[in-house]
């Protein structure tokens, strides 16, 4: 536990109640619309890290008041390629109907992990959504890292992985202007390392860190094998047991921890419309590895017996510039 963020703790004013096996909690007691103190915000980020997903019921709020609930926490980050508010660019409106169908938030992922520092959190309020359809699903990825057998775990000890907005890249197009702008982007968001395994900075506990949607490659790992262990990986944000499904009601806030889970949201209502708003809460620090970083020379293909320095000359191989 973070003895910094308990020691701002008071009694707090609102109750938490598990909704779910492994992750989710609702909270009541609390009007977010008036306000929330310093010592039930330090008390939410418990509960935050502890529940890794907390569910509010019941909560009218306008784009001013979510943004005041989520700065409690931090910083908003910006989200450099969502739909955000023109005059709150930290203000994410995703207005889904007939004309404007969801688009890239159906697979497993964790928010922004593209990011050198992703976010701590999201919180995502619903406006005006349709009696069914438009679930979101969550995944506690400390469970999926329970889950795994004694020599799994020890196996993916250390090992770091890139991370990369490739998702992203078909936004630019294909003219010349789309590519010098997308060549802007990847200037500022170089592909980061992140652990394979992270420990949570509040719980301490080890957590799974790898989504299809912005993990790209396992360090010093052959392109097949990392492929393959990804892909294991991927498939268990699918196991039902790790999993909260909720459904959406009109005024219902999810606020979910960004280190500890990943979220799915299933495109089943196209054509009826889905109107929410969101915040993210920046990032404090990078994913900490729960391991000691892996030596490359461990994890590298044994296909050849050229020495890594060697083969880091890349056989002569160069840009060549103006061909």
């Amino acid at each position: 536990m973070n003895t910094a963020l308990e020691t701002q703790v008071t009694q707090p004013g609102f109750s938490v109640e598990w909704i779910n096996s492994h992750l989710g909690a609702e909270v009541t007691g609390l009007n977010i619309a008036g306000g929330v103190s310093d010592g039930d915000a330090a008390a939410l980020e418990i509960a935050l890290a502890e529940h890794e997903v907390l569910v509010f019921r019941g909560q009218p709020l306008t784009g001013d008041q979510l943004m005041a609930f989520g700065e409690k926490f931090g910083p908003l980050s910006v989200h450099p390629f969502s739909p955000n508010d023109a005059e709150n660019p930290a203000l994410i409106l995703f207005r889904n109907d007939a004309d404007t169908p969801p688009w890239g938030t159906d697979t497993w992922h964790s928010d922004e992990t593209f990011r050198k520092v992703p976010p701590i959190g999201t919180m995502l309020h619903a406006l005006d959504v349709p009696k069914f359809g438009g679930d979101t699903m969550f995944v506690s990825m400390t469970a999926a890292f329970e889950g795994l057998s004694d020599r799994m775990q020890h196996f993916l000890s250390g090992l770091e992985a890139y991370h990369d907005f490739t998702v992203f890249k078909a936004l630019f197009g294909e003219t010349e202007e789309g590519r010098e702008k997308l060549r802007g982007y990847e200037r500022d968001y170089p592909p980061p390392l992140h652990p394979v395994v992270a420990e949570h900075p509040v719980t301490g506990k080890k957590i799974l860190f790898a989504n299809p949607q912005f993990t790209v490659k396992i360090k010093g790992m052959d392109e097949t094998e990392s492929r393959q262990l990804l892909n294991q990986l991927y498939e268990l944000a699918k196991v039902p047991e790790y999993q909260y499904r909720h459904h959406w009601e009109n005024n219902t806030l999810a606020f979910w921890d960004n280190r500890s889970t990943q979220h799915y949201a299933v495109h089943d209502y196209f054509p009826k419309k889905r109107y929410m708003q969101r915040v993210t809460i920046t990032g404090r620090e990078a994913p900490r590895n729960a391991y000691d970083s892996a030596d490359t020379e461990a994890v590298r293909s044994r296909k050849t017996g050229i020495p890594s320095d060697l083969l880091a000359r890349q056989g002569g191989h160069a840009p060549k510039k103006g061909t």
